[in-house]
Formats: structure tokens, C-alpha cells, sequence
């Protein structure tokens, strides 16, 4: 049986930022990566459409925490010892510089997720971090002297310290054996995914969308703006991607059964918005509706919305009634769209659930019921929107638990 100074459950984001700094920090440490499938850092490879979204340029951590629908104020403890700056800086001093794209998304110069990866396994091999495929971790057992870990093969590996950054599951049953620790588990759900309406002829619009809109959640004080685009399967972009993230509880309730209402146009106040309508129609009573496009509305977008204000193709300006302006308002302003499932956002399989803050030690993130039993990463019960702030939670959260497990030995 091999042993360790410490074991760690997990080849993602944050058991490798964990690993590589328990190593520097303690130097000749006997450390190991235990990976359940055949390939490390799969996620990463994959995030950003193959580019990597390392993190967001969000430098307060007032503003940063408001982009993780769970954590709450423990995160402050947590995003005040390693920030945004300290994961730009980790890179740089590594050779990698990192770039601002226009909605604060932060990649790397050379445009690949390779370079993330090559970066950690080059760091593992300078510092003599073990890596082990294929141990999937089935049971964890506190000796008095560490702990044992157990493998689905059968395999059994000795530590004194132990870290699990397993990542979320999509089934509750896959904590099963985390519950053996004694640590509670708050049900996984799925927090980030697009919003399916199967029989809905907006459908036929895919690949269009606005800048600026915003997706309310009817019935509740559920809300999101920012870009809104149209899919072959419903609704997607980022305005639809956040509230997923911050709705995600209730709508798993409601078995992503609801009603959604799209504002298409960046006027926050319908009085203005037919106001604005009515002095086009003063000036402009000649024009035909369907052919001129406000609010910069795509074409066929704004066609769609006349016809479903039953606005006939040719109508004038001059010759639209009052119930016909406030059909077309309505679609304008709280255009209803009933949401009858979900997608998975591309690859971004992210859950809410997990371990609760409240049993961990911050900001070390150490078990307060198991001594010498670290957490990480998305295993814990926080997440973020889309935009580079879940790795930014793994980068984080690797660090505080690298720092204190190197200091605990």
C-alpha cells in the first residue's frame, strides 16, 4: 500500500491548483492526484469553446461575489485571500499572459485551453506531483493516522491529509459515499443550462439576437438582462444563462415547467416605450410597420413581433389601431414564452449543491467534523454564472486548501 503526505481526490482545476501549491509551499512533500477517468483536466479543456475562460476581469470582491448565486458572505472570506489579481498574476509569472474580452471574460494570449493544461502537468512534473489515472475514490476511512482511500477497483492508497475535489455530480446518489464522512450534502441540481419551448414557432428565428434584453421568470421576482438569443431549441445567451444559475432551485421545483416573459428592447419603463411609438406614428404615418425596425431590433425579429400583435404585412403607421399598439407593446415589453425543459450550456455541465460552507473552516475550507479533510472546487456548495467564475472559484479555492494543507503537515 503507498503512502502519502497528502491525496487528492480530483484531476480538475482545483485539485491541480491545490497540488501545486501544497508542493511549493512545502517543498518534498509526497503528493498525489488521484483521477477517476483516463485524462486530467478534461473541463478545462473543453471551457471556452477550447480557449479556456480562466476567469473574469471582476477585481472587487464585492462586485465578484454578486456572480455566484450561492456562497453568500462566506465567499468574502474566501475571494479576500486570493483574487482575481493573485490568478492573474500565478499565470503570468508562468509564462501565460491573459487577455480582457469586451464582457470581461478573461482568456489566454495564445487563444487554447492546451496552454492551461500544458502549464499544470509541466508545474506537476517540476514539482514532483504524483498523477494517477483511473482511481475513482469509492470510500474514505480516518484511521487515527490519516485516512485510507479506496478505490472502485479495490485499490487503497494511505494519507495524512486528504482532499476531495471531485467536482459536482449530477445525482444525488454519487455523494452516497461522501455522506460516510458525516458531512451532510445539499441535493445537486443543475445550474446552468438554456431553456428548451419545443412547440414554439419563435423557433424558426434561431441564430438571432438582441444585445441588451431581459428574461423574467412569471410568478416569481426571478430576472436576468444582458444579451437574449434565440436557439433551435428555445432560448439561450447570457441573460437566460444567469437566471438559470440563480433560479436554478426553482425551476428544478417546478420540473423546468414555466412561463417566461423576454423585454426585446432596452427601455426599462412601458410608458416611455408607448410614448416613444406614438410619436413614430405622428411622424412617420406613411411608413409601413413591418418594413422599419425600431429599438434596433433585428428584421425578422420585429416581423415576427408584428405578426403576433396581428399586425398585417403592408399596414401603415397611420392606420394602426389602439389594441393592435398594445399587442405589439406587449410583445415588445413582455413578450410570454412557456419553457418546457432544458439544455446543457455547450459542454459547461455546472451544479449547485454539494458540501455547505457552513461545515468547513474558513477560509481553509477544512472538515470541521473530520480534522485533516480538506474541500474544493464545484464539490462545494458554490457556484457561479457563466464567465469564467467557476474556475475562478476552483483557482481559489485550490489555493486556500494547497496553503493550508502544506502548513497542517
Amino acid at each position: 500500500m503507498k503512502s502519502f503526505d497528502i491525496a487528492i481526490a480530483g484531476g480538475g482545476a482545483a485539485g491541480f491548483f491545490a497540488a501545486l501549491r501544497a508542493a511549493e509551499c512545502r517543498p518534498g512533500s509526497r503528493i498525489v492526484i488521484l483521477e477517476k477517468t483516463g485524462k486530467f483536466l478534461s473541463k478545462v479543456k473543453v471551457s471556452g469553446g477550447g480557449r479556456c475562460n480562466v476567469t473574469h476581469d471582476c477585481l472587487h470582491t464585492s462586485g465578484l461575489i454578486r456572480n455566484y448565486p450561492r456562497g453568500g458572505n462566506s465567499l468574502k472570506k474566501l475571494f479576500g485571500a486570493f483574487k482575481v489579481e493573485d490568478t492573474i498574476a500565478w499565470f503570468k509569472e508562468r509564462g501565460i499572459e491573459l487577455k480582457v474580452e469586451g464582457d470581461g471574460r478573461m482568456f489566454p494570449v495564445s487563444n487554447s485551453s492546451q496552454t492551461i493544461i500544458d502549464c499544470f502537468l509541466e508545474e506537476a512534473r517540476r514539482l514532483n506531483v504524483q498523477l494517477v489515472t483511473n482511481f475513482g475514490v469509492s470510500k474514505l476511512e480516518n484511521t487515527g493516522r490519516g485516512f485510507l482511500l479506496r478505490s472502485l477497483k479495490g485499490e487503497v492508497i494511505h494519507a495524512e491529509r486528504v482532499l476531495l475535489a471531485t467536482g459536482g455530480y449530477a445525482k444525488a446518489e454519487a455523494y452516497h459515499w461522501l455522506q460516510d464522512t458525516g458531512h451532510s450534502i445539499i441535493p445537486p441540481v443543475p445550474s446552468l443550462f438554456t431553456f428548451n419551448s419545443p412547440e414554439n414557432s419563435i423557433r424558426q428565428l434561431a441564430g438571432i439576437s438582441v444585445p441588451q434584453g431581459l428574461v423574467k421568470i412569471e410568478g416569481t421576482k426571478l430576472q436576468y438582462e444582458g444579451p437574449v438569443l434565440i436557439t433551435h431549441w428555445g432560448f439561450s445567451g447570457p441573460a437566460v444563462l444567469k437566471l438559470s444559475a440563480f433560479g436554478a432551485d426553482w425551476v428544478h421545483s417546478q420540473d423546468y415547467q414555466f412561463t417566461i416573459q423576454i423585454r426585446w428592447v432596452q427601455e426599462p419603463q412601458e410608458e416611455v416605450l408607448r410614448q416613444h411609438l406614438l410619436s413614430y406614428q405622428l411622424t412617420h404615418p406613411k411608413r409601413q410597420l413591418h418594413g422599419y425596425p425600431l429599438y434596433e431590433i433585428p428584421q425578422r425579429l420585429w416581423h415576427y413581433l408584428c405578426l403576433k400583435a396581428e399586425i398585417p404585412e403592408g399596414q401603415r403607421w397611420a392606420e394602426l389601431s389602439k389594441k393592435n399598439l398594445n399587442k405589439l407593446i406587449e410583445g415588445l415589453f413582455r413578450d410570454r414564452h412557456e419553457v418546457k425543459g432544458k439544455t446543457t450550456f455547450k459542454e459547461e455541465f455546472v451544479t449547485c449543491g454539494g458540501i455547505p460552507l457552513q461545515e468547513l473552516k474558513l477560509p481553509e475550507l477544512e472538515s470541521r467534523i473530520r480534522p485533516g479533510l480538506y474541500f474544493a472546487g464545484e464539490l462545494l456548495n458554490v457556484d457561479g454564472i457563466t464567465g469564467g467564475f467557476n474556475f475562478q472559484n476552483a483557482w481559489t479555492t485550490g489555493w486556500l486548501t494547497g496553503t493550508a494543507i502544506a502548513g497542517s503537515l
